[in-house]
């Protein structure tokens, strides 16, 4: 029953949200960012942590202001969450101002082999995922939420453009393989920290962190090709640049510690290009051999 009420309202939240203009939204989204850090949030102790470890050269007054600049960029992702969900799709995808690289998504789709995208939680992944699902058929992998209701809700909106989404479990998994095979596309947020034996400790950001093997056994077993795709936000808050980028071409290694490696500088590429719209609020380095598990307190 709790449950059900608490879908009840963040559905209902969602919907309120998507009333708003864009640039309401984005509005709405710095004021949260700012209660973030003024309220000394757990969000802000986290991205405190992250950017410490990710950015050591930088001065503590650099730091300072990146997590300042990351707060606001998350609260403007969290506001934006009603405009990716409830918008009509042409409306959503109305907000990209440009493409930039496309030339490598189209060159890996005339080769005729299957596709893996990677989208970091870099910008705003959501509009990653609706945009690539009107280019061709594609499957994401996601990991449902606990609450039954928010899934089949999420499942709806995520899947209007007809994306499969699969589940992060063995089945799941098989599936795309298949689909690989097939010379299909698949979209992985690649820097979740991995459970049980899913992952191996590579370099991300110069700290040894847990990252996940799957996308290096996917093109092993399917000889598919990999590039990456950010929707970032523009400065000038009228919407996103969509922005292609090659990976690491260590990525295709038989070697999956070499793989693997070439992975997480893939994302590193995303990341560094405008460090302030990563999730940095994600404890990605909770598994990291450089603070243990006790890195976040």
């Amino acid at each position: 029953m709790k449950e059900r009420v608490l879908a009840t309202v963040v559905i209902f939240l969602l919907r309120c949200l998507a009333k708003l203009s864009f640039a309401n939204t984005q509005r709405l989204g710095g004021v949260l960012g700012k209660l973030f850090w003024l309220g000394d949030s757990s969000a802000t102790r986290v991205t405190k942590v992250n950017v410490e470890l990710a950015f050591p050269e930088r001065s503590p007054d650099e730091q300072k202001a990146l997590i300042q600049a990351s707060l606001i960029e998350t609260g403007k992702l969290f506001a934006e969450f009603g405009v990716m969900w409830e918008w009509p799709s042409e409306k959503a995808l109305g907000l990209i101002h440009s493409v930039e690289n496309k030339e490598l998504f189209d060159l890996a789709t005339e080769q005729g082999k299957g596709l893996i995208v990677l989208a970091p939680h870099h910008g705003n992944w959501e509009l990653v995922g609706l945009y690539l699902s009107t280019l061709r058929p594609m499957a994401a992998l996601y990991k449902p939420p606990k609450i039954k209701t928010l899934e089949d809700y999420m499942s709806s909106v995520r899947g209007r453009h007809g994306s499969e989404l699969v589940p992060t479990n063995k089945r799941g998994v098989v599936r795309l393989f298949s689909i690989l095979k097939d010379h299909g596309m698949v979209g992985i947020l690649p820097d979740q920290v991995p459970g049980g034996t899913g992952g191996l400790f590579a370099p991300f950001m110069g700290v040894e962190t847990n990252t996940i093997k799957l996308v290096s056994r996917l093109i092993d077993r399917t000889n598919c090709l990999v590039v990456s795709l950010c929707a970032m936000r523009r400065s000038d808050g009228q919407g996103f640049d969509m922005v292609f980028r090659k990976a690491d071409p260590e990525i295709y290694s038989k070697d999956v510690e070499t793989s693997v490696a070439a992975l997480n500088r893939s994302v590193e590429a995303c990341v560094r290009d405008r460090p302030e719209q990563y999730q940095w609020e994600y404890k990605r380095f909770k598994d990291a051999r450089k603070g243990s598990r006790h890195t976040y307190g």
